[in-house]
């Protein structure tokens, strides 16, 4: 019937845990921690707090409703990294001590390889070769995907993650956390061109977005001391064309890289690829250069269990299992 797996997700500030038999994903529980709300952004050690509060009902969670006892998993998997050094640690070491108990195997995932696994929770799926760019908080990169662990990053950000750059546009605009989904809502009611802001340009298929930020906030400042009340008067069409910049700079470098990969089949992954004007942006874009796009449903665009016990489906077949000395990783190369 094929391997029955628990997967376990604990990268940042969202506990998780799914079960997957035979490549199927039967539920897919998300424990959202809003203790970071009151503070503009993720505090690590509150996250790891918010783990150990969280894994035991979410992992219980989990295992109600398909009728699999725990006695019934061939092996359990968790995120080793990258990510929070404290939270990774929470869902390493209960998926440690659940596989020594057990007696099964334990398979460590690649927190971005998961992201791109995505694609391959539902139908349709992308063939091989594909190029997908994976957008978060904490990470912008161009994925080559070969096979479903044959992945190499062929460009990424030199500084900060355009998820960033959103999240930080908007703690400087006053928004409450996270801004970035609050940024995509209100460019819907817009005028992208209202404004303009710079681009960056780096070698080869590279990203930069440390400077947008900086100049956002220059350009706040400016409009602000001309009239106090500017941000107030034009909030909606600041975040269209904002938003219309940061997406420009990311698919005129997936163009790019199509084009010099002579790659056609592009997908896009992580919790930025939940943006509309993003969303939008790569359907156009596809129309016009004949690309065969494939976007992840919203439940699997933020962080989730689901996409590491994808990823866990495909690494047991192979036989690739860790040992019980494995430790989790802040920084791990895809």
């Amino acid at each position: 019937m094929g391997p029955i797996i628990l997967a376990i997700e604990s990268s940042c500030d969202e506990t998780s845990a799914s079960l997957i038999r035979n490549g199927k994903v039967l539920n897919n529980i998300i424990a959202t921690q809003a203790v970071h709300r009151k503070y503009g952004g993720v505090v690590p050690e509150l996250a790891s707090r918010a783990h150990q509060q969280n894994i035991v009902a979410t992992v219980e969670e989990a295992m109600q409703g398909p009728g699999i006892r725990k006695t019934d998993l061939d092996a359990v998997a968790f995120t080793r990294g990258p990510g929070l050094m404290g939270s990774l640690l929470v869902g390493v070491s209960y998926a440690k001590g659940m596989a020594l108990a057990l007696g099964i195997p334990l398979i460590e995932v690649n927190h971005m390889q998961a992201h791109v696994l995505s694609h391959f929770i539902d139908d349709p799926k992308p063939t091989f070769p594909f190029l997908c760019l994976t957008v978060s908080g904490g990470h912008t990169q161009i994925v080559l995907v070969r096979d479903h662990l044959d992945m190499e990053v062929i460009g990424q950000t030199q500084d900060d993650a355009v998820g960033e750059a959103f999240d930080k546009a908007a703690k400087i605009m006053g928004l409450p956390y996270p801004g970035g989904p609050l940024i995509d809502q209100y460019a819907q009611k817009g005028n992208a061109s209202a404004f303009t802001f710079p681009e960056t340009n780096m070698p080869g298929l590279d990203f930069s977005f440390s400077g947008i930020k900086t100049a956002f906030l220059y350009f706040l400042r400016d409009e602000r001391a001309k009239n106090p009340t500017f941000l107030e008067e034009n909030l909606h069409d600041i975040c269209a064309s904002l938003q219309q910049n940061l997406v420009y700079m990311l698919l005129n470098r997936l163009r790019q890289a199509s084009e010099q990969t002579d790659i056609k089949t592009i997908a896009i992954a992580g919790g930025v690829s939940a943006n509309s004007g993003l969303r939008r942006g790569l359907q156009s874009m596809g129309q016009l250069l004949g690309w065969n796009i494939f976007i992840p449903a919203f439940e699997y665009c933020t962080d989730n269990a689901a996409m590491i016990a994808m990823a866990a489906h495909f690494k047991f077949l192979k036989g690739e299992f860790s040992s019980l000395d494995v430790v989790p990783l802040a920084r791990m190369p895809m």
